[in-house]
């Protein structure tokens, strides 16, 4: 129980900390193209996890399944998702971002034949609703065409958030992290030296700190703290903390952009939080498996009944006499 009280802890401050990214993401492509910034966002969050992840995790990451996941699930979904932040608003970006947990869900649901509970269906639904209340109205400078890209990197992203839970298994998250960032920044940086040609000099500090920061608070650490806690429960489950982002993203708005809030934005937040809830109860609970009891009431022969209920009973003498 208390690793996975650690896993919902990495999983919702990973959360909390890529509500950032949008907002970021959208000051530093003032001075980045978006695969300038895809490459140095991921390039500079590797050398830091690369330098401080121990080599032995690494030498058993570093495959080449790993480096073409990254590419994949990090380069590809964040390149077409800065494309799209350059063509909508941030509030756009952040209603968007809601969808996640219910993308993960359904793809899970296809892939890997994992079917969450109503319950939790109910919670994807909830969640994305408080999106949606957050979001009402303030979707100034936004676009069909943005829109579309970012949905397309949230569907990448999803798939590959369905991916991760077989690629993690038995493997160190951390140094599996660290090749992936290195996979994304390797992918993405020849196509933003021939397709965007170099990046000039910045405008002000401003937009070099929202690239730091974005690098360090919305890349290295919410993309580690994530894989941690994936490692350690279903693509659901931890799918359902993605939300957290929107809420975030929609208060870094009101003290970045100048969004207006009010009583339909705090009833909002309310309903992310209750989807979360809803969605990830349901989802901590281990599955029961059929005990002795129902398995005799299945139809089973009186003589194999009694056979059964005598090594019950033996094996539940032993246990009260063992001093254990």
């Amino acid at each position: 129980m208390n690793t996975n009280r650690r896993a919902i802890a990495a999983l919702a401050a990973a959360g909390l900390l890529w509500g950032t990214s949008v907002p970021l993401s959208k000051l530093a492509l003032g001075w980045l193209a978006p695969g300038w910034l895809t490459a140095v966002r991921f390039g500079v969050a590797a050398v830091i996890l690369l330098l401080a992840t121990p080599r032995a995790g690494l030498r058993a990451a570093c495959r080449p399944l790993v480096l073409a996941s990254g590419a994949f699930g990090y380069g590809g979904s964040v390149i077409v998702q800065n494309a799209g932040i350059t063509r909508t608003s941030v509030t756009h970006a952040a209603l968007l971002v809601g969808a996640v947990p219910v993308l993960v869900a359904v793809i899970a649901a296809v892939w890997q034949r994992s079917l969450a509970p109503p319950v939790a269906w109910a919670g994807f639904a909830v969640s994305l609703a408080g999106v949606g209340l957050i979001t009402a109205g303030r979707g100034g400078g936004a676009s069909p065409g943005g829109d579309a890209l970012v949905l397309v990197s949230l569907l990448l992203s999803a798939t590959f958030t369905v991916g991760q839970v077989r690629l993690l298994r038995g493997q160190d998250p951390i140094a599996v992290t660290a090749v992936q960032f290195l996979g994304a920044a390797l992918a993405v940086l020849p196509f933003s030296a021939v397709a965007e040609g170099l990046p000039a000099a910045p405008h002000g500090a401003g937009t070099v700190l929202a690239v730091v920061a974005l690098a360090a608070g919305g890349t290295l650490l919410p993309f580690t703290l994530f894989a941690y806690g994936q490692s350690r429960v279903s693509a659901e489950l931890a799918g359902a903390f993605v939300n957290l982002e929107p809420l975030v993203g929609a208060i870094a708005g009101v003290a970045l952009f100048g969004n207006p809030a009010g009583p339909v934005q705090a009833a909002g937040g309310t309903a992310i939080i209750s989807g979360i809830a809803m969605s990830s109860l349901p989802l901590l609970r281990p599955r029961r498996r059929p005990g002795h009891r129902a398995f005799l009431r299945r139809g089973e022969g009186a003589p194999r009944r009694r056979a059964i209920l005598s090594r019950s009973e033996g094996a539940s003498r032993r246990t009260a006499q063992s001093p254990c």
